[in-house]
């Protein structure tokens, strides 16, 4: 478990790159909430570190695993809302951080009806 990251003469801590990430997720169509993983999948997989805003960062042999966990808007197409999810979290952390993504794993787990 990465508890910072080193990107060339910078280092930053993960609660900044998660804050990050649920900002730019934040905006993406279709998405109501971030959502915070289940407390079993935290104790499970104990090289995760859980955050309440929905983000997990995995960073492992120089490369960043994320997993995102968020509930949708009805009436959105979900495959269209995860693959904008991961385009969104990979070009953000290029774009922002300058680091590349190995993997985006985007959960939806719930649906909320607008009101």
């Amino acid at each position: 478990m990465a508890e910072q990251f080193n990107v060339d003469d910078l280092t930053i801590a993960p609660g900044v790159v998660e804050t990050i990430l649920a900002l730019a997720v934040a905006d993406v169509p279709g998405v109501a909430r971030l959502g915070s993983p289940k407390v079993r999948d935290s104790i499970l997989s104990s090289k995760r570190r859980p955050d309440a805003q929905g983000i997990l960062i995995l960073a492992e042999s120089g490369q960043i695993y994320v997993d995102v966990h968020l509930q949708a808007y009805y009436g959105y197409q979900l495959q269209e809302v995860a693959a904008h999810v991961r385009t969104v979290v990979s070009e953000t952390l290029s774009g922002q951080i300058g680091v590349g993504v190995a993997g985006v794993d985007v959960y939806i787990d719930g649906i909320t009806f607008p009101e």
